[in-house]
């Protein structure tokens, strides 16, 4: 049996039966969070338990990312600072042309390791060669949310609904359940609806949610309504794709009856500030879906549109977006953005006994070391980890009860091997190759 113990540490669990913070023990005994003590170095440990010292150590539960198209590392630094539509069309979209599996396979390694080294224990992926995106995270130990995307224009349109299913029964609950998949419909603008409707057959075949984009630009909302007299939120309520367990991403240009639709039929979001801002997209009415009851998960989009899958500061610019927009502090403050990142995330994705630190719940959990300038004085842990924190501070990250990363060391991958054949991959696709 895998027994760790950490003992000593500030721990912020996020559940609401214990104080917002305190200094305790946690005993992880195989993938499950066993035992959690108010009290330092109050569990009582053998010879075969694997102890971390964790006095100098914040410990949260692992950050969840719920939207991403994580082999996008592969194109870091190009094409950056264009609108979203020509960004896509003319950059983007003749670069994936070229993508090989190997290519997406070192591309979400590279997205993996980074994720992991900032903090980020779930990742949620919607791109191509979905099996290697699998083998990837099978490899790794992350846990995943996983989707082929989904195109329901032109000839391929079919073979992608294939390929999903069969994605489906090869995958869906490998890896000890780390591995979870859903559908992936790309947009109302890419899958129309009699397109959506065979997607929504499937996912009530297999009981499995969706993920989509919505309402990321205002172009988008534009050409829907020309298109359907609609708003992309009510096109697919009416086409009845918010049925089923859907994961919303972006839905920056939201019209008040689009976030009642939404509330109704209980719709995830996956907000991603940082993308929104740098391909500028808008700002998400956060707030305004909050106080509806929507549930709101953080996310990272391409790596392509954000130059990082750094969580932790998509968390900062979830909080402090909201300030400065209605110079209200209360909208988000410290702990509601940082459980949009966690707690709020698992809700969004609809996986149980995760994101926060629980008896009986998955020990997906990460530390931070706090002997640092930034981190001092340390009058409320919240506060520093959501505005002075930083993703160098991330020392371990524990995911199903494993150790995938201690004082800063990967333990599951070969760090120096997956930049250079990402690099390398790279190199190829860019210079069309």
């Amino acid at each position: 049996m895998s027994i760790i113990a950490v003992k000593e540490a500030v721990i912020i669990t996020l559940d609401p039966d214990r104080p917002a913070f305190f200094r305790g023990d946690i005993l992880i005994e195989k993938e499950y969070i066993h035992a959690i003590t108010e009290h330092p170095n109050s569990i009582e440990t053998e010879h075969s338990v694997k102890v971390i010292d964790g006095k100098n150590l914040i410990i949260i539960p692992g950050l969840i990312n719920t939207h991403g198209h994580t082999a996008m590392t592969l194109f870091r630094s190009y094409a950056d600072d264009l609108p979203l539509q020509e960004w896509l069309e003319n950059k983007i979209w003749p670069a994936e042309e070229l993508l090989e599996s190997n290519d997406v396979y070192w591309g979400t390694l590279l997205g993996i390791a980074e994720m992991i080294k900032s903090g980020t224990t779930t990742f949620t992926d919607m791109y191509f060669f979905m099996d290697r995106v699998a083998e990837a995270t099978e490899e790794s130990g992350i846990r995943a949310m996983l989707s082929r995307g989904l195109i329901g224009l032109g000839s391929s349109a079919q073979e992608g609904l294939e390929e999903t299913e069969g994605f489906i029964r090869d995958w869906h609950g490998r890896g000890n359940g780390r591995i979870n998949v859903s559908l992936g419909p790309h947009a109302p603008y890419t899958c129309p609806p009699e397109f959506l409707k065979k997607v929504i057959t499937m996912a009530e075949k297999y009981n499995r949610p969706l993920q989509i984009h919505v309402s990321e630009t205002k172009k988008e909302v534009d050409d829907c309504i020309k298109d359907y007299g609609l708003t992309p939120p009510k096109l697919l309520y009416d086409t009845g794709l918010f049925d089923c367990k859907t994961i919303a991403a972006h839905c920056v240009h939201l019209t008040d009856e689009d976030i009642e639709l939404m509330a109704e039929k209980d719709v995830g979001i996956a907000h991603n500030p940082g993308s929104n801002l740098k391909l500028g997209s808008g700002i998400a009415p956060v707030s305004k879906m909050l106080s509806k009851g929507l549930k709101v998960g953080i996310g990272t989009d391409g790596t392509a549109s954000n130059n990082n899958l750094d969580m932790i500061e998509e968390i900062r610019f979830a909080a402090l977006l909201e300030k400065g927009l209605f110079m209200d502090p209360t909208r988000i403050n410290a702990e509601t953005a940082l459980k949009m990142a966690t707690s709020m995330g698992a809700e969004v994705l609809g996986l149980p006994s995760t994101g926060v630190i629980k008896e009986g719940f998955k020990a997906d959990l990460i530390g931070l070391k706090t002997d640092l300038p930034h981190w001092t004085p340390m009058n409320n842990p919240m506060a520093n980890l959501v505005y002075s924190s930083a993703a160098a501070d991330v020392d371990l990250v524990i995911v199903d009860g494993r150790i995938l990363m201690e004082n800063r060391t990967l333990k599951t991958l070969d760090e120096e091997k997956i930049r250079f054949e990402a690099s390398r991959c790279a190199r190829r696709l860019l210079e069309g190759r």
